[in-house]
């Protein structure tokens, strides 16, 4: 007789190295040019239908991971001044993606999500959203040293902080090791960030 707890769960164990695997497919067929599809997947990276679908429900999410290997998230020291703290955790040395992340991915993930609506979505749910925690961390600290408004929108705040960086790669084309952008970034941090404070109102309409 079996005793409760030692039997093996149902179902097919997960193979080791299968979400490497199919992850590297997806990236490979992205960076060539090539439509992610099951069946190219199963081609590239020799795993099964089922394998991949036991991971990934669709080719969108499949293609949202595929668009972050290799991004690492960062963190922000919640000790001594947390503005000063904010702009190095966003200087380009320490917010880009990463070492593994070239720009050539970051293009191609922005021409993607602009295109498809629906990956822009699952990009933000299974991936962006979770690494705003750093941030969310600093707001919320700020919060309770009664440095920051206690009515802030975190939410809104988050998009006002990240959005400069976005606008000088997108809209202006700029690149964000350049010295003028940095500064023009760092300043713009520092204008949202006094609006936040406390002491300071903001109508609402």
């Amino acid at each position: 007789m079996q005793r409760r707890g030692t039997g093996r769960r149902p179902g097919r164990p997960r193979s080791a190295g299968h979400d490497e695997k199919i992850l590297a497919a997806a990236v490979e067929l992205l960076e060539r040019g090539q439509d992610v599809t099951v069946s190219r997947v199963v081609e590239v990276s020799g795993v099964s239908r089922a394998a991949i679908y036991r991971r990934w429900p669709s080719m969108t999410d499949l293609v949202a991971a595929a668009l972050d290997v290799g991004r690492e998230p960062y963190t922000i020291s919640l000790e001594g001044d947390l503005l000063t703290n904010l702009l190095a955790a966003l200087s380009p040395d320490t917010r880009a993606a990463g070492r593994d992340y070239p720009e050539r991915r970051f293009r191609l993930r922005l021409r993607l999500a602009l295109s498809d609506r629906r990956l822009a979505q699952a990009y933000w749910r299974s991936h962006v959203a979770r690494r705003r925690s750093g941030l969310v961390a600093v707001l919320r600290e700020g919060i309770a040293r009664g440095e920051l408004r206690d009515d802030l929108d975190l939410e809104a705040s988050m998009d006002l902080i990240t959005g400069v960086f976005y606008y000088q790669y997108v809209v202006r084309g700029e690149s964000l090791t350049d010295p003028v952008v940095v500064d023009r970034c760092r300043e713009a941090v520092r204008t949202a960030w006094r609006g936040m404070t406390r002491g300071t109102t903001a109508p609402r309409t």
